[in-house]
């Protein structure tokens, strides 16, 4: 008996029927909606046939274009989870002003706000990012894809293992109650699987964004077409230059972060407690040495966005370039120099707080450039408010805001007062949506007619831009007056009657902003239903700066039939300028990568992998290790992966795509 015993323990580890939250009735219902609209996607595939073309096209490719559409696909499909629960929330404060309770218990509710923040910043903004640099980058220095393509496709699978643990948590244990940077669960040992799915969520999901910041870092340096020197790059291509520079500085640093905090746990060592010579404020450090500079991972790429959008919509070349990109980089550099400022109040002292306090407030001055910058190539412009222009003004009003209450949290005494508040909450968020995700909105509307050959609907697109416009302000101008009135943060009941009204408002502006997410998904059912009245050759009303523009749209598996050479910043409008003609004759076979799932599977055992170490399930932790291994081991002596695309097939296309774009060259 016991023998057996130790053999279940060995399969199952800590896994029981216990484990289910049927006690939920919140979980319960979710489950149950997740399980029915998975069989409607099922039998979708089934009755039309899809599982062949899903697999061999999508799942299997390693065409950056498709990885980048996949990217951006999971990171919306995560947004609607990481907003629901934001939606919890702040229902359940103002739930909570009537009974005093509301419907959330304080161990569900700290669950809710971190999976909250770890969901829409690994698993929102990083995915919909690396999707925008995998999608345009390539495009946009004359390659016919990133350095690494299989590495591509390993890298977004391994995100997605990542999502899928997290969501797994949902169903199956807990998730973590500690915050989306595991702050306040540091104890030695502690019960419970929720820090588990944390680690091990991030850790499988930081491998893909390491090896994507790598790919995508050696395609930049190594790959831009002849004659694209650096200073001749879009700065779009420069902000994700720096982007995934950072990333492969940073998220190492979260790796060895996380892998000391799974020693403290699984194997018993102190790093990170107070026990044998172990520290806490060392855990702090490491996290925001990599958790800052993550934030300008995020908003650099939309920075470069910005400057597209502004010079196309504008019909004028980018005012101050090179200044620019003097300003990109430098917020580059100084993004490593301000991670202290995140805990000012934990005694570092007067001379650490000041000089953090200073670099701080440094960082802010080539932000401040580029919004200038922005501003002066409108100046005189013949400004077009599409819907991609509407979403740059919106940010240039919204993250002005959040930039001078960055300044005012930068001040070591104000900060004593506002960090554990509100005000801090409503400051992140100001950035982060008015600066990211007002980003990654008008980079969809700007650039999909390059990934699908049609524009998006533009009266939806406008629906959607002012719910959140509208939505963002009416929900956290009340959190800026609640922190101000002395408001903390991770609370789910307050007890003050006089915070009650800017509760009612900061929900009402959740719900305007949900009718953002509505309009969202109506504008994208709606293009698609009106996809041929939609369809326009190049999406651009400038007839293109970039020589993504030099391609169809859609474009094909295959990038550029001939490498173009490169003469000037804005390389297609000059080609244009000067009478390019596109080659009508010469082609050759083109050399091409096969699909391959190898990628898809070691990811899927990974995940395996990671929730056998979450539930101590040793057995099978060590059998999916090794499978990863051995998968690896043989897809490496894989030499069966390349072919060539007729000479005569390319031909055929390029003069197709000669006649569809004569309207515009």
């Amino acid at each position: 008996m016991s023998e057996q015993f130790d053999a279940a323990r060995l399969i199952f580890g800590r896994l029981s029927w216990e484990s289910i939250p049927l006690h939920e009735p919140i979980l319960l219902a979710t489950f149950a909606g997740v399980v029915l609209g998975g069989l409607a996607v099922l039998a979708l595939l089934t009755r039309f046939k899809l599982w062949g073309m899903l697999w061999r096209d999508w799942i299997c490719s390693i065409d950056h274009k498709k990885i980048g559409i996949m990217y951006m696909i999971l990171g919306i499909v995560m947004l609607l989870r990481g907003f629901a629960d934001a939606l919890m929330m702040r229902a359940q404060q103002a739930a909570a002003t009537v009974d005093g309770l509301g419907f959330l218990p304080p161990h569900h509710y700290d669950q809710v706000f971190t999976a909250h923040g770890t969901i829409m910043i690994f698993f929102v903004a990083m995915a919909l990012v690396t999707g925008l640099m995998n999608y345009v980058v390539p495009l946009q220095i004359g390659a016919r894809d990133v350095a690494f393509p299989f590495l591509n496709n390993f890298s977004f699978w391994m995100t997605t293992a990542g999502a899928i643990l997290v969501m797994v948590s949902l169903f199956i244990g807990e998730f973590s109650t500690s915050g989306w940077l595991a702050l306040s669960n540091l104890g030695h040992n502690p019960e419970g699987v929720g820090l588990d799915y944390y680690i091990w969520s991030l850790q499988i999901a930081g491998v893909g964004t390491t090896l994507s910041g790598i790919n995508l870092l050696v395609t930049i340096i190594k790959m831009r077409a002849p004659g694209m020197t650096l200073m001749k790059m879009p700065v779009f291509v420069w902000t994700s230059l720096c982007t995934n520079a950072l990333i492969v500085a940073s998220f190492p640093v979260l790796t060895a972060t996380l892998l000391l905090l799974s020693l403290d746990r699984y194997l018993g060592t102190h790093f990170f407690t107070n026990d044998m010579g172990g520290n806490a404020m060392l855990y702090v450090n490491l996290i925001w040495i990599w958790g800052h500079p993550e934030v300008y991972i995020l908003i650099l790429p939309a920075f470069g966005v910005f400057s597209e959008i502004t010079a196309t919509f504008s019909r004028k070349r980018l005012f101050g370039y090179t200044s620019m990109v003097y300003a990109t980089v430098a917020i580059t550099i100084l993004s490593y120099l301000v991670w202290l400022h995140h805990f000012f109040t934990m005694g570092s002292g007067a001379s650490v707080n000041s000089f953090f306090g200073i670099t701080t407030m440094i960082i802010s001055i080539p932000t401040g450039a580029k919004i200038f910058n922005w501003l002066f190539t409108m100046y005189k412009g013949r400004i077009r408010f599409t819907v991609p222009m509407m979403w740059t003004v919106g940010f240039m009003a919204t993250f002005a805001v959040g930039g001078m209450t960055g300044v005012l949290l930068a001040v070591p005494p104000a900060d004593f007062v506002l960090h554990n508040s509100l005000f801090l909450i409503a400051h992140f968020h100001n950035v982060i949506i008015g600066g990211v995700v007002f980003g990654l909105f008008a980079a969809i509307n700007y650039w999909f007619p390059k990934a699908f050959g049609y524009t998006l609907d533009e009266f939806w697109g406008k629906v959607c831009f002012w719910c959140w416009l509208v939505g963002f302000w009416v929900t956290f101008t009340p959190l800026y007056v609640l922190g101000l009135m002395g408001a903390t943060r991770r609370v789910n009941v307050f007890e003050d009657a006089s915070y009650n009204v800017w509760l009612y408002i900061s929900f009402f502006g959740v719900l305007i902003v949900a009718g953002g997410i509505a309009a969202f998904l109506m504008q994208l059912w709606v293009s698609f239903r009106n996809r041929e009245a939609l369809r326009d050759v190049t999406g651009d009303p400038w007839d293109g700066r970039t020589l993504e523009w030099s391609t169809a749209s859609p474009t094909p598996d295959y990038n550029f039939a001939m490498t173009p050479k490169v003469y000037e910043i804005d390389a297609w409008w000059d080609m244009k300028k000067h009478g390019y003609k596109r080659p009508l004759a010469g082609f050759k076979s083109l050399h091409m990568p096969k699909n391959t799932g190898a990628g898809f599977v070691i990811a899927m055992v990974a995940t395996l992998f990671g929730f056998a170490m979450i539930w101590h399930m040793w057995l099978v932790a060590g059998v999916s290790f090794a499978a990863v291994v051995l998968i690896s081991i043989i897809h490496t002596f894989n030499y069966k992966r390349d072919f060539y695309i007729p000479a005569s097939e390319v031909a055929a296309t390029e003069d197709a795509r000669t006649e569809l774009l004569a309207r515009n060259v």
